[in-house]
């Protein structure tokens, strides 16, 4: 009985945090950037130190905070696809840019959890990063 109200609490977090925005995998990101149907916007929430270091999604956007960034870096349309990522599966960056997100009115939301070197782990070619 004792572990029964941490574990309920456990279970609303989740939830609640998976209600916020969609989790996707790289297989997922990657047909929907190959498909040319759709588009979807590709969100960098790294800092500088990963980025320099892994590198970027060929085509995403660099975030210039996860957390402060402005809203115009964002497309206007609010029903347009984003699809946020960071380092790998233990980043939360992503997830924070995403709620950013979600809270101003932004309605196809993703996250992508493996992060950039889930991508380069899966084979997929990751452009060097370039400070502008």
């Amino acid at each position: 009985m004792k572990y029964l109200l941490p574990l309920l609490v456990l279970v609303s977090s989740l939830t609640v945090w998976a209600d916020t925005f969609k989790q996707v995998h790289v297989k997922d990101l990657a047909q929907w950037m190959d498909a040319q149907s759709q588009s979807v916007y590709v969100l960098d929430a790294n800092n500088e130190q990963t980025r320099t270091k892994e590198g970027v999604i060929p085509g995403a956007k660099i975030l210039s905070s996860y957390d402060k960034y402005a809203l115009t870096e964002l497309p206007q349309d609010k029903t347009s696809k984003l699809v946020f990522y960071c380092a790998n599966t233990k980043c939360s960056a992503s997830h924070d840019a995403a709620k950013r997100a979600i809270s101003n009115g932004y309605k196809d939301v993703s996250v992508m959890v493996d992060g950039i070197q889930g991508w380069k782990k899966a084979g997929k070619t990751a452009q060097p990063y370039t400070k502008s």
